[in-house]
C-alpha cells in the first residue's frame, strides 16, 4: 500500500518537526512517499507535477498546498510564483488536482493551516478564503476528500495565548533550517517565541506535527481500513 504526501515544506518536514515520521511509525506496513518541497506554491507545484509525473499506483494521495501563496507575500524574496488572486489560485489548484487524480485511487485535499498564530490576522483571513475555494473544488469531485486542518489549528489556538511572531526574514528561516533540527530544540525555540503549534508561525513544532499526524491518521483509517 502506497500513500503520496504532496505539498510544500510542511509536508517535507523542514524546517520544523516532520509529521510524516509519526505516520511511518503508526503505519509500518504502508509506504509513504514524501513529495513535499520547501517554498512550493500552487503554481510551482503544478509545474513540478507536469515535469515529473506521479506514479500511477498510489492507493491514496494527500494534497497539502497553499500556505506559501499567502506567506511568501510577507517575505522580501519569493522563491516561487504565487497566485495573483483567488481565481488564479482556483485555476491552478484544479489543474494540480486533475494530475493527482490520474495517479491515485483516492485523493484528499488538505487546507493550509496558519501564517502566524494570531488567528484573526490578515494572512489567516486570506487563508480562510483559500480554504473555502479548496472545499468547493473538492466537493465537485466524486472521489476527493477534504480535510480542514486550519479549523483544528484555530480551535487549539483559541484556548491559548500565542504571540504574533511570524518569521519574515529569509535569514531567520535559513537559520531555523540549519540549527533547529531536533524536536527538543525546535520546541524550546517555539516556546521562547511564545508559540504553541509552530516554530515560527508557519512550520510545525512537536505539538503541531502530532496534531497534523492525528488528523491524517484518522483519514487514512477511515478511507483504507473502514471496509
Amino acid at each position: 500500500m502506497k500513500i503520496a504526501l504532496i505539498g510544500d515544506s510542511l509536508t517535507a518536514g523542514r524546517p520544523g518537526v516532520p509529521f510524516h515520521t509519526i505516520l511511518e511509525d503508526k503505519f509500518p506496513n504502508i509506504t509513504f512517499v514524501n513529495l513535499g518541497k520547501p517554498g512550493e506554491t500552487v503554481k510551482s507545484l503544478y509545474t513540478r507535477l507536469l515535469e515529473k509525473k506521479l506514479r500511477d499506483d498510489y492507493d491514496l494521495s494527500f494534497i497539502w498546498i497553499g500556505v506559501n501563496d499567502v506567506y511568501s507575500k510577507l517575505l522580501s524574496v519569493q522563491a516561487q510564483p504565487v497566485a495573483k488572486d483567488y481565481d488564479e489560485f482556483q485555476t491552478y489548484y484544479e489543474k494540480v488536482l486533475a494530475l493527482v487524480i490520474e495517479s491515485s485511487n483516492k485523493v484528499v485535499t488538505v487546507t493550509p493551516t496558519v501564517v502566524g498564530e494570531n488567528t484573526n490576522n490578515a494572512p489567516n483571513n486570506e487563508i480562510k478564503e483559500l480554504n473555502h475555494l479548496i472545499q468547493s473544488i473538492a466537493h465537485k469531485q466524486t472521489n476527493v476528500g477534504f480535510l480542514d486542518i486550519q479549523s483544528a489549528f484555530l480551535n487549539h489556538l483559541s484556548a491559548v495565548n500565542s504571540s504574533d511572531y511570524i518569521s519574515t526574514k529569509v535569514l531567520s528561516v535559513m537559520t531555523d533550517v540549519l540549527f533547529y533540527k531536533k524536536p527538543s530544540r525546535i520546541d524550546k525555540k517555539s516556546k521562547k517565541r511564545g508559540l504553541h503549534l509552530t516554530l515560527d508561525g508557519i512550520h510545525l513544532n512537536s505539538t503541531g506535527a502530532q496534531l497534523v499526524a492525528d488528523i491524517y491518521t484518522a483519514e487514512i483509517e477511515r478511507l483504507l481500513y473502514s471496509d
